[in-house]
């Protein structure tokens, strides 16, 4: 296994609520092969078997887990939903729902700041947003820092004290160019020392890169094979007083492109006086998903991309939902 996926071995314990005993081996971020030993077996008789704690089961299974956010026409988060609301594609082959949790479970959170010069004037409420964050974990969370300007670095590894990642980010200035490449790499890299399951991303920036030394196709590399949401919000002026510099007009683009990949989202602000309350909706987000399990189909170990999409089943009375996950995983090696 890449040592870029070791993120990912305590995936499946962390979203599936169970109680076991026995061994469990890790092959890929998005694949968990589960022996589990135990004195009752749990019958998979429904369509999606809901585990409950202080239930005991055997598992010999490679397991597709995928992270759900449903919001309204109003991008107002839908909860309640049951697992046959639900339907899971790999490769436009339908697959069975077999796992499913809409529990808040702890939270492994890198924040990744940009302190570059372009941010001077907007790096106050950005701070702001940061902080009001910071303010929606719970105990069991873990986060860390990265800044970037003309370089990226770890401004904090992983803590469970808020006030102590609270005074970096008031400590701090803005000025140089955007690294804003190498600073998503650097969370992602750093995120290998998470300890809980759930993984995710937040990036603060007013978008663009003129200094990284990784490419586009490196870093999205390095997305598609970690376990990891990506969220963001770009903080720009609107198109008519942007500069008109090529990374400065791609920035939006390559924010949306990356937080796609991973099921995560994207959020535009050009009312910096806004930055508080989008962070704050980021982290109610986070709380709030579904978490859908299945056993692929395509029993392969290629090594290759599958696919995946989530859909929704017609609900009566409910208009047209919005739905993210993430876009799809490697498959094993042999």
């Amino acid at each position: 296994m890449k040592s870029s996926l070791i993120a990912s071995r305590v995936f499946f314990v962390s979203f599936v609520p169970l109680l076991l005993s026995g061994i469990v081996i890790w092959k890929s971020p998005a694949l968990a092969v589960a022996q589990v030993l135990a004195s009752n077996d749990v019958k998979h008789d429904t369509p999606a078997q809901v585990i409950k704690q202080g239930q005991s089961l055997h598992i010999d299974v490679d397991l597709a887990l995928v992270n759900v956010t449903v919001t309204d026409p109003y991008n107002r988060l839908v909860t309640g939903l049951e697992p046959d609301n639900f339907r899971v594609f790999e490769n436009n082959v339908e697959q069975e729902i077999q796992y499913f949790s809409s529990e808040d479970v702890p939270i492994s959170i890198g924040v990744i700041f940009d302190l570059s010069g372009s941010m001077a004037n907007k790096v106050g409420k950005a701070k702001e947003a940061a902080l009001q964050f910071f303010k929606t974990a719970n105990p069991q969370d873990e986060f860390f820092l990265v800044s970037f300007n003309d370089r990226a670095e770890v401004v904090s590894t992983f803590t469970s004290s808020v006030e102590d990642l609270q005074s970096r980010i008031l400590s701090a200035s803005a000025k140089g160019r955007t690294a804003l490449l190498d600073g998503i790499y650097l969370g992602l890299s750093e995120m290998r020392t998470a300890r809980n399951g759930k993984r995710a991303l937040l990036i603060i920036s007013d978008g663009g890169d003129n200094s990284s030394r990784y490419n586009e196709r490196d870093l999205k590399r390095l997305v598609r094979e970690a376990d990891t949401q990506l969220y963001s919000i770009g903080i720009f002026d609107p198109f008519e007083y942007r500069s008109r510099t090529v990374e400065e007009l791609k920035g939006p683009s390559l924010l949306n492109e990356v937080t796609e990949l991973t099921g995560g989202r994207a959020f535009t602000v050009e009312n910096v006086n806004e930055l508080p309350d989008i962070a704050t909706k980021i982290g109610s987000e986070l709380r709030n998903q579904y978490i859908l399990g299945y056993r692929p189909s395509n029993k392969s170990h290629d090594a290759r991309w599958r696919k995946i999409k989530v859909k929704m089943r017609a609900l009566k009375g409910l208009p047209p939902l919005s739905i993210y996950a993430k876009t799809g995983y490697y498959a094993p090696s042999r």
